[in-house]
């Protein structure tokens, strides 16, 4: 294995780990807050597992980025590419926005949703506006997978 493919691999570990570690935080926060209301609230269950489930959306963005890296590098349909250091630099780089963005806005999405979580207790028909508000923190970890896949697939291998 060539350093700079170490160096790709990496870059895709960090997009899975990170987006992931990001989404089960998330999921955390918003799971014990919906814990907490069905409690009182046991009918809104539907509504409560949404609002838990979408801070998870960012690990699989994550794995996007690092099942495409890897096809990328050639690592799931044959013999690995021979990747230089700044090829391998260069992805390793490539994987960093959903990385960053995916772990910081899985976390904030999920105060987001157990905030939502709340006024769902409170008003249930109000629960879609806690999704809505919940969308707009997703939003910059879409923008971050799709800056990682414009940079994978510009990336000259």
């Amino acid at each position: 294995m060539t350093f700079g493919l170490a160096l790709a691999l990496l870059g895709a570990g960090l997009a899975v780990g990170l987006a992931g570690m990001g989404s089960s935080i998330g999921i955390g926060y918003a799971g014990q807050a919906s814990t907490g209301a069905m409690t009182e609230d046991p009918e809104n269950f539907g509504r409560y597992l949404i609002l838990t489930a979408l801070p998870g959306t960012q690990g699989i963005y994550g794995f996007i980025a690092a099942f495409l890296l890897m096809m990328k590098v050639n690592l799931l349909t044959g013999t690995p590419a021979s990747l230089t250091f700044p090829q391998g630099l260069s992805l390793l780089f490539a994987a960093l926005p959903i990385a960053i963005l995916g772990c910081i806005s899985a976390i904030h999405q999920g105060k987001v949703c157990a905030s939502g979580v709340g006024l769902t207790v409170k008003r249930p028909a109000d629960s879609m506006k806690a999704m809505v508000l919940a969308v707009f923190v997703e939003f910059y970890a879409v923008l971050g997978l799709l800056i990682t896949i414009f940079f994978i697939t510009s990336i000259k291998i």
